[in-house]
């Protein structure tokens, strides 16, 4: 008799003691009724959580060998957290990203498994409708046309890291090495056969989000530098263009002041504050453009671990149930 395939789901987690059994039962409970067919691995990644989270983990992981756990010494932040999970995972597919707080749905995994039965190697879900304020999600629309429009790959707007990948997707995705890896990106890289699904993002319903406004511009930031080259070349043209610019206003204020000769201010005074401040503000702006491309090669030349582990829990090899 042959085993029962694999599939592995990964659920990165930080202070989330009110949502991660709930996540796990949900998980477990959907696999009984829907996909009997299919072995279980659901991979917790703890990101240091400060409140009773490990504690719940290691409860959850007591009673089912199908739980399994990474702790991480301190918090390495979401992505990292996240890819190395997947890089943990041994099923034959894996679900790259369930949040513990369930807004991605769970329900559409039966479907993700139903479409890469027939021989498509990914499927992702296109957050088509989202429960959240109008001006967070009108920014998040604008900044995935921003992301789509300047990357050289081709990355579908709405969709997030709530995919379901083959094993050689995942075997692919080992060959990177990035210090702030930028999943749904480097899955768009891999290429492959993908199709999308459109589905409800939910508001959260129990606890805090942990992404604020400054780390969800880091990330922002993140994507946009991993994708492209196009912010440091619009760099190149704006410095052109206030050249071209600034020549145009040297030309005009050095009539005027013929013109008007002494009458407008002392000669040269105009010109000198105007520049001053324009290109000062212009050099901070492209100081901060290339600044973060050179930060960004700092990090990776210095080759620090992607994640450091305090450990794992229930990763000691298992015989698949017939």
């Amino acid at each position: 008799m042959t085993a029962k395939k694999l599939i592995s789901v990964v659920t990165p987690c930080f202070n989330e003691e009110d949502n991660v059994e709930i996540c796990a039962a949900t998980v477990r409970d959907l696999f009984e009724r829907e996909l009997p067919e299919y072995d279980l691995e659901h991979i917790f990644c703890d990101n240091a959580s400060t409140d009773g989270t490990v504690a719940v983990l290691e409860k959850l992981a007591g009673g089912d060998r199908r739980v399994k756990l990474i702790l991480n010494s301190r918090n390495f932040g979401p992505f990292a957290s996240l890819f190395n999970g997947v890089l943990a995972t041994s099923g034959d597919a894996v679900v790259v990203f369930l949040p513990a707080d369930l807004q991605d749905p769970p329900e559409l995994i039966p479907q993700f498994v139903r479409e890469w039965e027939r021989g498509t190697e990914v499927v992702y879900g296109i957050r088509a409708v989202r429960q959240e304020r109008g001006l967070i999600a009108a920014t998040r629309r604008l900044y995935y046309r921003l992301v789509r429009q300047m990357s050289q790959l081709d990355v579908k707007p709405n969709v997030g890291e709530f995919q379901l990948v083959d094993r050689k997707v995942v075997e692919a995705l080992r060959k990177f090495d990035d210090y702030y890896p930028y999943v749904r990106g480097m899955i768009a890289a891999c290429g492959f056969r993908s199709k999308g699904i459109e589905h409800v993002w939910h508001k959260r319903e129990r606890g805090v989000s942990k992404s604020n406004f400054l780390a969800l511009i880091d990330q922002g930031l993140n994507g946009l530098i991993s994708l492209s080259r196009v912010p440091i070349r619009i760099t190149l043209l704006a410095g052109f263009v206030v050249a071209a610019v600034s020549a145009l206003g040297a030309v005009i204020i050095l009539v005027y002041s013929a013109i008007h000769f002494r009458q407008f201010a002392p000669p040269g005074i105009p010109m000198l504050t105007v520049g001053m401040f324009f290109f000062s503000g212009i050099q901070l702006f492209f100081l901060g453009v290339i600044g973060e491309y050179v930060a960004a090669i700092h990090s990776q030349v210095r080759k620090r671990p992607l994640v450091v582990e305090r450990g794992r829990v229930n990763f000691e090899p298992a015989q698949r149930s017939p």
